[in-house]
């Protein structure tokens, strides 16, 4: 019998050793998975940090812009917000609930411009 590949010809699918038994697939594949998942964590943690950092600086530099009467600034991450998942900038108002003064993105940078109707003296 001719085949289209010859130098498939007497090719045999196993090299001859047997194949791992289910007694050392199942460690081998927690040890995947470990690995993984150590390759994985540090960057999302070295990215949340960064993101809560650099929103924390932004919404500080937002409220002595903004709202100078603030006692204080948080920056909050909302899933469900006016602007959809965002870093949202508070200021602490000494009597009464935080002013919502800024969206400063999914990913945090620079503060954004002011909003002529938020900026009180």
């Amino acid at each position: 019998m001719t085949s289209n590949y010859p130098e498939l010809d007497g090719y045999e699918p196993s090299d001859g050793r047997p194949l791992p038994s289910q007694r050392m697939l199942k460690p081998m594949r927690f040890l995947v998975i470990i690995g993984v998942i150590a390759l994985i964590l540090p960057g999302i943690l070295v990215t949340i940090s960064t993101a809560t950092h650099t929103a924390d600086v932004s919404c500080r530099i937002v409220v002595v812009r903004d709202a100078p009467y603030a006692t204080g600034s948080t920056a909050r991450f909302e899933f469900v917000g006016p602007e959809g998942p965002s870093w949202y900038c508070y200021a602490e108002v000494q009597e009464g609930p935080d002013e919502r003064l800024a969206a400063l993105g999914l990913i945090p940078g620079a503060p954004p411009a002011p909003q002529p109707g938020l900026v009180r003296s």
